[in-house]
């Protein structure tokens, strides 16, 4: 696995170019869809990247904020939305109190990060009562999760099984679990995605 200078350069060398990806608009888009926003007051995004999942929520009272390991990508997403607190910072060790957020996202980064548990561990540290996880990842079957890693990267993460033994390992339960699918002019799928919400389970 990269380490977290390596990471942080590929995706500084991506950063100009990666909002050109409709894949990666249409998956933030469909994050942004699935957040229940009703009683949220703030929402933070982890491996935010230029900001995309924040930059597709609808404007309202809640505070935004983004980390990400990469400056070039932190600083796209200041440029597109000033008015989210965004950071460069290891999503896996967050610079943030205990009980902060309410709403947790992370988007296609946990097959990234090496320990993906302790991960969801710390997200779940700032997560006030009654707070969530929402976490994108490619499903086992769609064609386009044989980048970075490999399929074998992505398979902790491709079905609704493998997510509910993340949460057992982390402190969750998933609550709900939906699809997405990008597909090419000509119909053809091209990219299929499951985006859960994890809700910490009872002591």
């Amino acid at each position: 696995m990269e380490t977290t200078a390596e990471l942080a350069a590929r995706f500084d060398e991506r950063a100009a170019t990666y909002d050109d990806s409709a894949m990666h608009r249409g998956l933030a888009q469909a994050v942004a869809d699935f957040v229940r926003l009703g009683a949220v007051r703030d929402l933070l995004d982890v491996g935010t990247g230029t900001g995309l999942v924040l930059r597709s929520l609808p404007s309202g009272p809640w505070r935004l904020a983004g980390v990400d390991l990469s400056a070039g990508m932190i600083a796209v997403a200041r440029a597109a939305l000033p008015s989210a607190d965004f950071e460069v910072g290891d999503a896996t060790h967050l610079d943030a109190s205990d009980g902060s957020y309410d709403v947790v996202t992370c988007s296609t980064v946990l097959h990234l990060v090496p320990d993906p548990a302790a991960a969801m561990r710390e997200w779940r540290r700032v997560l006030r009562p009654g707070g969530c996880v929402i976490v994108a990842s490619f499903a086992d079957d769609s064609p386009g999760r044989h980048g970075r890693g490999g399929p074998e990267a992505h398979a902790p993460f491709g079905s609704p099984e493998a997510l509910g033994r993340l949460g057992e390992a982390s402190g969750f339960i998933v609550d709900r679990v939906a699809e997405w699918q990008q597909e090419d002019a000509d119909g053809t799928p091209e990219y299929r995605c499951l985006i859960a919400e994890f809700v910490p389970a009872e002591p």
